[in-house]
């Protein structure tokens, strides 16, 4: 440890988990109702910090750092919020991103459902540039500057840049970067510095997903750190990215937060199985809004598009698989049948059994059922926050769906938790079974202040027969921020072939990324004094659009690794000749805090 205490701080949809670490390493924990994130409203998590150290008499002076992972993004997201958007393209692909990829998710919906687009107007400009970076139109600066003051008349205040071909060739996404910036543009997204990754329609969706929310976030971080300088000025303060490591506030970025509360769940979890001898783990958190099921075989799953509100984004996180089944899932009756989400009670009014008039909800099905006692729970409930469980409310707003007022609860509840099971179970199937893998050969890793009422149904409806729950499992994502790594990631495409000429291009880019990921943290205080770098080659089969990860320092040894992943994970053999090397990836990695065991907080 630093001689400092440290915070960290995972902040959920329903809950905000805090892990206050003292100089002497021991631990504290609080967990807490998450609040909305309004100006002038205090922080939980930096609330519940201020308390703990009042509980152990220690000064505010005494604060090193603060780690925080947030939903915030995400809920800003699905519920509306953000800038008014323009997007600027080049002229006659304006409706690139409404048409999307043309896939069906709900293949037998009788009503499809588009997700309204995140921009506000399209603003297309005439602008050219081919594949090999010859330029056919150049844009004129008059005419784009006018397209822009019309679309900040118009009402928006964020401008994304995503051209054809702009990934490779930048020239003309700068010029428009350099004329939105002189108008004023609150928020100038652009695609060649977020993901610069061929085809139009992730690149494009990444750039205005990155421009609705990069005000939103930064006014989120903002207030944070205007709090944390009140109540700690020299604190230092960290945010968890979706890609399993901490990073400065200056460098958070909107799709980089989407998973930052779970990727550090599966950072804990990789980090304990490892010491465990259990290298081989589904993780399995269960809060109160959802569910994340995530794989861990040795080595993080990884993926490089994620689909949140119709939008894909084309950035590295974590593999986190996450469903509406949470413990605050409200129940419903829809067509007959029983429901469970993908509403939540949320932490206000929260499940019935919370006594402030909320719905039934997972949680309650387990007051019903006996399994959940107010004896055992700590009065933290009722309007004043010091009441037990309501058992009374949980069977009243159960019996509300019941079909008549005299039927039996039990069997309901014990139905709609099923329904609650099978959908947990099948996103276990679903991680492991995209890749090849047995969930039987795994262990179930249950967190999450949920997960341990149901661990051992949803493993025995998975197929699995192990079970792990670690002694912080309901607040392990915090703990998982805690001990995460500094990270930089750096991906860049490429489009080569695998041949001599295509691999002296890879590795001149990779060792370019690498130095450039290096420098951002050389001065970056190691626990371990090293600096890690991980470099990966992003290869496909001709134009296939799935990419396998293959580490290797020669054509040869990348075309073996690549050929056997394929083999394991498709079930048949690529074709060598048609390798493609899609993209290149470097990590550059500090372990900030020594591995060694920590003595357990008290019950």
């Amino acid at each position: 440890m630093s001689g400092q205490w440290e915070f960290w701080i995972d902040r959920g949809g329903t809950f905000t988990d805090v892990i206050g670490v003292a100089p002497d390493g021991r631990l504290r924990v609080r967990k807490v109702p998450s609040a909305t994130a309004r100006d002038g409203e205090p922080d939980p998590g930096l609330e519940a910090a201020r308390a703990m150290l009042a509980e152990a008499g220690a000064a505010p002076s005494e604060v090193g750092i603060v780690k925080v992972g947030t939903t915030v993004v995400t809920n800003a997201l699905l519920e509306g919020h953000g800038s008014r958007v323009a997007w600027v393209t080049t002229r006659g692909f304006g409706d690139a991103l409404l048409i999307g990829q043309q896939d069906r998710p709900e293949l037998f919906a009788l009503q499809v459902r588009r997700p309204a687009p995140l921009y506000s107007r399209v603003v297309e400009i005439d602008e050219r540039v081919d594949a090999d970076g010859g330029v056919l139109v150049t844009p004129d600066p008059a005419a784009v500057r006018t397209a822009l003051r019309a679309a900040r008349e118009a009402g928006c205040d964020a401008v994304a840049i995503a051209l054809l071909h702009g990934w490779q060739h930048v020239a003309h996404e700068r010029i428009v970067a350099t004329l939105a910036r002189e108008l004023g543009f609150a928020q100038v997204s652009v695609s060649h510095e977020l993901a610069p990754l061929p085809r139009l329609v992730p690149r494009g969706d990444t750039t205005v997903f990155d421009a609705r929310l990069a005000v939103t976030l930064a006014a989120y971080a903002g207030r944070l750190a205007l709090q944390l300088r009140g109540f700690a000025p020299q604190a230092r303060l960290l945010f968890m990215q979706s890609s399993g490591g901490l990073t400065e506030a200056a460098s958070f970025r909107p799709a980089a937060s989407v998973l930052s509360g779970p990727a550090g769940g599966l950072t804990g979890m990789a980090r304990l199985g490892a010491a465990l001898g259990e290298p081989r783990l589904i993780g399995f958190d269960m809060g109160g809004t959802s569910t994340d099921v995530s794989l861990y075989d040795g080595a993080f799953a990884r993926r490089f598009e994620h689909r949140i509100a119709g939008a894909r984004l084309a950035v590295p996180m974590l593999d986190v698989h996450t469903i509406a089944a949470g413990g605050g899932s409200i129940l419903a009756l829809r067509d007959g049948r029983g429901v469970v989400g993908p509403e939540s009670a949320g932490a206000h009014p929260g499940p019935a059994c919370y006594g402030r008039g909320g719905p039934a909800t997972v949680t309650d099905l387990q007051v019903v059922l006996g399994r959940l006692l107010p004896a055992a729970l700590p009065r933290v409930f009722g309007p004043q926050g010091d009441a037990p469980i309501d058992v009374a409310a949980a069977h009243a707003a159960l019996r509300a769906l019941a079909a008549s007022p005299d039927a039996a609860l039990a069997p309901l509840a014990a139905g709609y938790l099923e329904v609650a099971i099978a959908a947990m179970a099948a996103a276990i199937r679903h991680v492991a079974i995209a890749q090849g893998l047995d969930p039987a050969d795994f262990t179930l890793f249950a967190f999450g202040g949920a997960a341990g009422q149901h661990a051992c149904r949803v493993a025995e409806a998975s197929g699995m027969r192990r079970v792990l729950v670690h002694p912080l499992a309901s607040v392990l994502s915090a703990w998982g921020i805690g001990i995460a790594d500094r990270v930089e990631v750096r991906r860049r495409g490429l489009q080569r072939r695998l041949d001599a000429a295509g691999w002296d291009a890879a590795r001149a880019l990779r060792d370019g990324l690498a130095a450039e990921a290096s420098a951002t943290l050389q001065a970056e205080p190691a626990a371990d004094g090293a600096l890690q770098l991980t470099s990966w080659f992003e290869l496909r089969d001709g134009a296939s659009e799935t990419t396998l990860d293959v580490e290797g320092e020669s054509p040869a040894a990348l075309r073996s690794g690549f050929l056997a992943q394929h083999r394991a994970r498709f079930g048949y053999d690529a074709d060598p000749a048609r390798l493609e090397v899609a993209a290149v990836r470097v990590e550059a990695r500090v372990r900030r805090v020594a591995p060694e065991p920590r003595p357990m907080p008290p019950s």
